[in-house]
């Protein structure tokens, strides 16, 4: 014993690190997350009963698991980028409402009504029930190779809920920490209740700052450097001193360092990532360390006591899911199947959730509730991460966009291309309308507006491009090194233009075709006369579609795919306009 004991924190480091690759390997062999095999890994090392996963020897190892929470903070926060947002803002904003309302109050009161978890404990219960695994559900999108409208909902989703979680969780814990360090049962007067709320309005707002701030540093810096080996040195130095300044201060690391990865995501588009980024071949293993450390504080009696009411906690939370995302999604006038279908995707739970346990371990004035809310919440992660990813591949599943990330003949035309109730009054002021927007949705920063909009009217004046059956299909030429590009307005009244059968256009599309690839020009041009024109059950589909990502679902939906088929594998090249 005393030799073990004696191995010191690389020992135990090791142990931990092999412990928990083995067992998240295996559970990936099982179709389960890595995760849950790390947390039961963990576990299982704390029943071995040796002195070198006792407590005191784990404490050793705390700078490296606040290391990892740094991490997690920063790369939640850099998925908040908010060109990226901006396009699905109405729904998003409507599950940050729903969310950040009906989840905890629901978890929370049937916390306090079926089980007998004190008030701190069940209203932490709540906030932390609004966080869902990043990862976990990245990684079915990705294994699962789904695309479409929902997927893109459900990934911002995730990184806004998350952020959400963060936000309310620090409010209740400032709250819980007065309540619980002022006796009285853990209950508050009036004015400690303002007092309290108070000091947490000021500790998110320090942390923001803080966060910003070191964002806007490690922006400066990375301007002069070129070198990758320096890049990675800034990118420590900020993570750290950012989460150590926050600790000093008495703010939310978390918060803090949620906070650099935003800012400095939004500060510079073209390195979104630069933070986090340099740490990508070596977050595996922190991450798996940090799940197994997790693990390691679960314990059989405590299994045995807190069983029914973390299944309370689960049950509550799935159910908060369902009702928050399918009331916010109807709210927002989202089409059917993302309706139908967040809710469930988004019941894995891990990362973040434990992070926010790490704080409340670390934190003695909850001391008196600890144990209990630790292993609420870590069997609950491991019940989550268990039945989650079943709930969101059978969600993909739901929404038909399993096997959709194939690039197709007119992939240039996502929900972000599209626009409905398109208004001009002119040929003219229709084309300089979708140019801007076709500069902006593309991303277009050092493409000239004039060069392109005189490109299209010039083509324009040598021959209509109205086809007839409410289609036009405006075109001009792109940068060459450029795939190809182009936009949609549709509009349900129709506009006003000179047209061979005399009806208006519903539908215009504005392309802009690199040099050399004019058979697949051809090939667009005669998919959109024939799945637009042809079909009139698609015509009237997408001619009244109430948004663009009805419009989208509907380009892209099956009832299509004859016209807009999926690509070979050898014509999904950069320049063949898969985007």
């Amino acid at each position: 014993m005393t030799g073990i004991e004696t191995g010191g924190p690389l020992l135990l480091l090791a142990t931990i690190l092999v412990v928990g690759m083995t067992l998240g390997l295996a559970a990936v062999r099982l179709r389960l997350p890595s995760v849950t095999g790390q947390i039961l890994g963990g576990f299982l090392l704390a029943q071995t009963g040796l002195a070198l996963f006792e407590e005191r020897a784990v404490a050793g190892l705390q700078p490296l698991t606040h290391f990892a929470l740094a991490l997690m903070g920063v790369t939640v926060g850099a998925h908040l980028n908010v060109r990226r947002l901006r396009n699905a803002g109405r729904r998003l904003f409507a599950l940050l409402i729903a969310e950040s309302t009906f989840t905890p109050l629901i978890v929370c009161a049937s916390m306090l009504a079926l089980s007998d978890a004190p008030l701190p404990v069940a209203a932490l219960l709540g906030a932390i029930a609004v966080s869902t695994a990043p990862a976990t559900v990245v990684a079915i999108v990705r294994e699962t190779r789904a695309r479409g409208v929902f997927v893109k909902t459900l990934i911002a989703a995730v990184a806004i809920n998350n952020t959400a979680c963060i936000f309310l969780f620090e409010v209740v814990r400032g709250v819980a920490r007065a309540a619980l360090g002022g006796g009285d049962g853990g209950e508050l007067s009036a004015a400690g209740w303002a007092a309290a709320l108070g000091d947490s309005a000021m500790a998110l707002g320090g942390a923001l700052a803080l966060g910003a701030v070191a964002a806007i540093l490690v922006q400066g810096l990375s301007y002069r450097m070129a070198r990758q080996d320096r890049l990675a040195t800034v990118a420590a130095v900020s993570i750290l001193t950012t989460f150590g300044v926050a600790q000093w201060l008495d703010l939310s690391p978390l918060l803090a360092c949620m906070a650099l990865g935003a800012v400095q995501a939004n500060l510079n588009p073209a390195r979104d990532r630069l933070v986090d980024s340099v740490f990508a071949n070596f977050e595996p293993a922190i991450l798996c360390i940090f799940f197994t450390l997790a693990g390691l504080h679960l314990q059989f009696d405590q299994l045995a006591l807190v069983g029914w009411v973390t299944l309370i906690f689960v049950t509550a939370r799935g159910a908060a899911k369902l009702v928050a995302a399918g009331l916010a999604m109807r709210i927002a006038g989202a089409t059917e199947r993302v309706r139908r279908s967040l809710g469930m995707a988004l019941v894995p739970q891990a990362g973040v959730a434990i992070g926010l346990v790490i704080l409340v371990q670390d934190d003695p004035a909850f001391a008196s509730v600890r144990e209990l809310f630790v292993a609420v919440v870590l069997l609950g992660v491991t019940l989550n991460e268990l039945v989650g990813p079943v709930m969101t591949r059978l969600a993909l599943e739901q929404a038909g966009e399993v096997g959709r990330d194939r690039p197709r003949l007119v992939d240039f035309l996502q929900e972000e291309n599209i626009v409905t109730d398109f208004r001009a009054d002119s040929m003219e002021e229709a084309i300089g309308r979708l140019t801007d927007l076709l500069i902006s949705s593309h991303h277009l920063t050092h493409v000239d507006r004039e060069t392109v909009l005189r490109s299209v009217l010039e083509r324009e004046a040598q021959v209509s491009t109205c086809l007839g059956d409410g289609i036009a299909v405006p075109h001009g030429e792109s940068p060459p090194d450029a795939p190809m590009l182009g936009v949609m307005g549709l509009s349900r009244e129709g506009l006003p233009l000179d047209t061979p059968d005399g009806r208006p256009v519903h539908c215009m599309v504005l392309l802009l075709t690199p040099p050399g690839e004019q058979e697949r020009h051809l090939e667009v041009l005669a998919t959109l006369a024939r799945a637009v024109g042809g079909d009139s059950a698609i015509q009237q589909a997408l001619y009244n579609a109430l948004s663009p990502a009805h419009a989208y679902e509907i380009l892209h939906g099956e009832a299509t795919e004859d016209f807009n088929y999926f690509l070979e594998a050898e014509d999904a090249n950069p320049g063949s306009g898969s985007r």
